[in-house]
């Protein structure tokens, strides 16, 4: 069964809407504390640089063999530079990728040293887009959405998802009757009202209703209430190392146990998870499959360190096992 709808993954078309990033990791080895200050001394062996946030999330679903095209935002810098001459190279579909002048490109620096992470560093902008960028996008957006059988939403919280420009992307999406994905971020939790499938982690879900998640009966109580007050189709929690819930209307609560052998990092995750749930449903898996699917996807990325992707040959080795 599960073989038929990654077959079909090469069929879908997908949208992705939201914050660019580059991740990069500098990796080394610590053998000695700074007589400077009390901090470890990191001789740094290698660096690389992988794509993230938005462009994670279309990073596995081309690794997973699905069409994609990115939409957001890049700076006029290195960086910027960087990430749409990989996207290139990759064949992926930057038309709806624009430069702002003066932008500075989000860049995550994390600091690996013997498999553990000391520290990361942050350069970005979250300023509101400019209006002309938002002009480049809406029109991207009103041209373009019809062309795709879903459409993702992922927010990272940097700028780019204003409430207008995600209640804007729903209604055009629902409009073309396509599948609306969201990867949601606090500042803007219930502007995705309308949407198909929204996924926020354990802790969004519980800041989201201010009611703590400590158990079972305190998750389906979050679960069900944002399920009525997001009027989604469907809505999944993501659990870390305990799986994944999903939440529908007139169902009972469906719990997804992890398959992860062992956690490294969970970076991109959730990336991974909103990335195989729109392919799977694009291919027309129902609900409760793409989101075992997702989660065989998810258990491998985070045997993984560092922002990771996933392929068809290992979510078909996976779930063999």
């Amino acid at each position: 069964m599960f073989r038929k709808i990654l077959e079909r993954f090469s069929r879908i078309k997908v949208l992705v809407i939201g914050d660019i990033m580059m991740d990069r990791f500098i990796w080394g080895k610590v053998s000695r504390i700074s007589p400077e200050a009390p901090v470890p001394v990191v001789v740094v062996e290698k660096e690389t640089f992988l794509l993230g946030g938005a462009a994670n999330v279309v990073n596995n679903i081309h690794s997973l063999g699905g069409k994609v095209t990115l939409c957001g935002v890049v700076g006029d810098d290195e960086m910027g530079q960087r990430i749409i001459k990989e996207l290139t190279e990759m064949g992926i579909g930057i038309d709806g990728v624009f430069v702002e002048q003066g932008r500075q490109t989000t860049v995550k620096t994390r600091v690996v040293a013997h498999q553990q992470q000391l520290v990361r560093i942050d350069r970005e902008t979250t300023d509101p887009t400019k209006g002309a960028t938002l002009g480049n996008l809406s029109g991207f957006l009103k041209v373009n959405i019809s062309g795709f059988d879903g459409i993702i939403l992922s927010d990272y919280g940097k700028g780019l998802l204003t409430g207008d420009l995600i209640r804007t992307a729903i209604r055009r999406a629902k409009d073309a009757r396509k599948l609306i994905m969201v990867d949601p971020k606090m500042n803007n939790f219930f502007s995705y009202k309308g949407a198909t499938v929204v996924t926020p982690n354990t802790a969004e879900a519980s800041a989201a209703l201010g009611i703590p998640i400590t158990d079972l009966s305190s998750l389906r109580k979050v679960g069900k209430v944002l399920l009525r007050r997001l009027r989604c189709d469907v809505l999944i929690i993501t659990r870390g190392d305990e799986g994944m819930a999903v939440f529908e209307p007139h169902r009972e609560p469906f719990l997804v146990p992890t398959v992860a052998k062992e956690v490294f990092d969970v970076t991109g995750a959730g990336d991974t998870v909103i990335g195989t749930m729109t392919l799977a449903l694009g291919a027309g898996a129902q609900v409760i499959d793409a989101a075992r699917l997702a989660n065989y996807a998810a258990g491998i990325v985070v045997g993984k360190v560092g922002t990771a992707t996933v392929n068809r040959q290992e979510l078909i080795r996976a779930i063999k096992e």
